[in-house]
């Protein structure tokens, strides 16, 4: 799964040349860093409705269809392998898609009772997103409309293998474009939810302060340790 993850946007500039691309509307959103950010939270995301502009939504995604907001549990995230089967997701995939912009995730390492929090990021360190989909909720008493996404993961790398039995689904530039295109071809779609390559990445352990989402400092971003045999 994927439950946490840091967001500095001001890592990522457009490229000459990239006029409309994700990394030119990203170079234009300079927000305050985001260290532990969490389920339930504001967050920034971009959709394939409005893919010129960064907009902040709910992550926990709540069903249009949901008779009310406190509609049970709040997927966040989507599994690829199911994403066709489900009614909900399947219904999203062509057309409300989004991606959301991070530039590494937490996941943690289990042996025996210890779990050990690690930080997953590209070998450049650069913004990358996820792939996701989103949906919006509407209270028809109060006009009210809330915005939602969940976050796709797939099976592991060999990297993550090493940590975690899953990971979010990390997009290349061009497959940015595709995501945020008008297409409803969910077969095309699908076949972009593959793991990331494993040689882009890597990972180091932190602090298990990563594991409140109350703690939201730069300090989280720290290795622990320079351990022998350290991922990456």
């Amino acid at each position: 799964m994927c439950g946490r993850y840091s967001v500095i946007t001001k890592k990522k500039k457009a490229v000459a040349g990239q006029k409309g691309s994700v990394a030119e509307v990203l170079a234009k959103y300079q927000k305050e860093a985001r260290y532990n950010a969490a389920p339930t939270q504001l967050l920034p995301v971009i959709t394939n409705r409005e893919p010129d502009k960064v907009q902040h939504f709910s992550w926990g995604l709540l069903p249009s269809w949901a008779k009310e907001k406190e509609h049970g549990l709040r997927p966040i995230n989507a599994r690829m392998e199911t994403i066709l089967e489900k009614p909900t997701f399947r219904q999203l995939i062509g057309s409300k898609r989004c991606l959301i912009p991070a530039d590494s995730f937490y996941e943690w390492k289990r042996v025996g009772k210890t779990k050990t929090p690690y930080r997953i990021l590209l070998r450049n360190e650069q913004l990358f997103t996820f792939a996701g989909l989103w949906d919006a909720w509407v209270d028809h008493s109060t006009g009210e409309v809330l915005h939602s996404f969940t976050v796709i993961t797939t099976e592991p790398n060999e990297l993550m293998a090493g940590i975690h039995n899953r990971m979010p689904v990390i997009l290349h530039p061009e497959e940015e474009r595709i995501w945020l295109s008008g297409t409803d071809d969910v077969k095309l779609l699908a076949e972009l939810l593959r793991p990331y390559p494993a040689e882009e990445m890597k990972a180091y352990p932190v602090s298990t302060l990563v594991n409140s989402p109350k703690n939201d400092t730069p300090e989280l971003l720290q290795p622990v340790a320079q351990q022998r045999g350290l991922f990456g």
